[in-house]
C-alpha cells in the first residue's frame, strides 16, 4: 500500500519535533524518526486501526501522539493529521474538521 502525507501531517510532525527538541537534544529528531517509522507500518497495517471521528487512528508507540488516515480510491494509504493526544479531545475534534 502507498502513503501519501498531506501538508497538514507534515506540519504536526514539524510541530511535534520542535517542541520534543526544546525537551532535550536529539529528543526532536527521535520524536521524527519513531513517528515517521510508525507511518511506515501503514504500508503493511493501513486499514486495521479503530476509527474515530471518522478516521482510522494509528496510536504512536513512543509518544503520545496518534496518526490519523483514510483509505482512497486507490487503496493508498492518505495520512490527515498527527496529533498529540495529551490535547483537549475537542481541539482534536476541530483540527480534524469534525462538525
Amino acid at each position: 500500500m502507498k502513503i501519501r502525507l498531506l501538508s497538514s501531517a507534515l506540519d504536526d510532525l514539524h510541530q511535534g519535533r520542535l517542541f520534543y527538541e526544546k525537551q532535550g537534544e536529539g529528543v526532536g529528531e527521535y520524536f521524527f524518526d519513531s513517528l515517521f517509522s510508525d507511518i511506515d507500518s501503514l504500508t503493511l497495517y493501513g486499514g486495521i486501526h479503530m476509527q474515530v471521528f471518522g478516521y482510522h487512528r494509528l496510536l504512536s508507540k513512543r509518544f503520545p501522539y496518534a496518526v490519523y488516515y483514510k483509505i482512497d480510491e486507490k487503496r493508498a494509504v492518505v495520512v490527515y493529521r498527527i496529533l498529540d493526544l495529551r490535547r483537549n479531545p475537542a481541539k482534536t475534534e476541530q483540527a480534524l474538521g469534525v462538525e
